[in-house]
């Protein structure tokens, strides 16, 4: 009997708890404490408002692995009016979605790099093309852009994917989403030619049932959005790159195979 074929995955990870909430946005409102909804933040254990990449460097992760201090936000759930927060945030760093020579040729993530996926301002299911609601070990349920009803024994579940072609100049932009692009026909755009690692963030929510109870702070479930401000050491973010994106290995937390 044969093995069967080898499943290549090019992948590292960090795996990082919910830290705090504040209605602070460090890219979208820098410098206005309060001017943002309620943000569910991961990592960093002190992003606020005023956060600045030399804040991050210097400051506590809560992720594993440690060295990846890098702030992730989200909009807070509420369930009954209450909020509730993921079990953990799980942030893969993978190679997919170009070509495999592509892949060959990502680039690491420059420090200090903005991203923000999905919409916050969709005001129905049909402006949220990204984010998507499913149910864990419900498979049968499907995905969704808004609001699933997960069976009872289950977890309410988030996917979002990050875009991954960077126009190679810019950590950010005006409207924070034209430094970054999707893939088109598996390549990135002559605009955005650096490949750099997807981020998919995966939230796994300890709730079930009625999705009428859920709701965003950002709104209705295809508000769901995601920002990401990179401070990882530019060597760790390199030897990952190098190891586990470029030759299509799967890695764990600590960047090896």
């Amino acid at each position: 009997m044969s093995a069967g074929p080898v499943v290549r995955v090019a992948e590292f990870l960090a795996d990082c708890p919910f830290s705090h909430r504040l209605p602070d946005d460090p890219i979208v409102f820098p410098n206005l404490p309060g001017a943002s909804h309620m943000h569910s933040f991961f990592g960093s254990t002190v992003t606020n408002a005023l956060t600045t990449v030399d804040d991050l460097m210097s400051a506590n992760s809560n992720c594993n692995p440690s060295i990846d201090k890098s702030s992730y936000w989200i909009p807070t759930l509420y369930v009954d009016n209450m909020p509730v927060e993921p079990t953990t945030g799980i942030f893969y760093y993978l190679g997919e979605g170009v070509r495999d020579d592509l892949i060959a040729q990502t680039q690491p993530l420059p420090v200090g790099l903005r991203i923000m996926a999905g919409n916050a301002k969709a005001t129905g299911p049909a402006d949220n093309t990204i984010s998507r609601w499913s149910c864990l070990h419900a498979g049968h349920v499907g995905s969704s852009p808004d609001f699933v009803t997960c069976p009872a024994g289950t977890m309410l579940e988030s996917y979002l994917d990050f875009p991954h072609c960077w126009d190679g100049r810019n950590l950010d932009s005006a409207d924070h989403q034209s430094h970054m692009a999707y893939p088109v026909g598996n390549a990135c755009p002559a605009s955005h030619p650096v490949i750099v690692p997807k981020l998919r963030q995966v939230m796994r929510y300890p709730v079930s049932g009625d999705p009428s109870r859920f709701r965003l702070a950002s709104g209705g479930g295809y508000t769901m959005h995601g920002d990401f401000f990179n401070a990882w050491p530019a060597d760790e973010m390199a030897r990952r790159v190098n190891d586990c994106i470029r030759p299509i290995i799967k890695c764990g937390t600590d960047g090896r195979p």
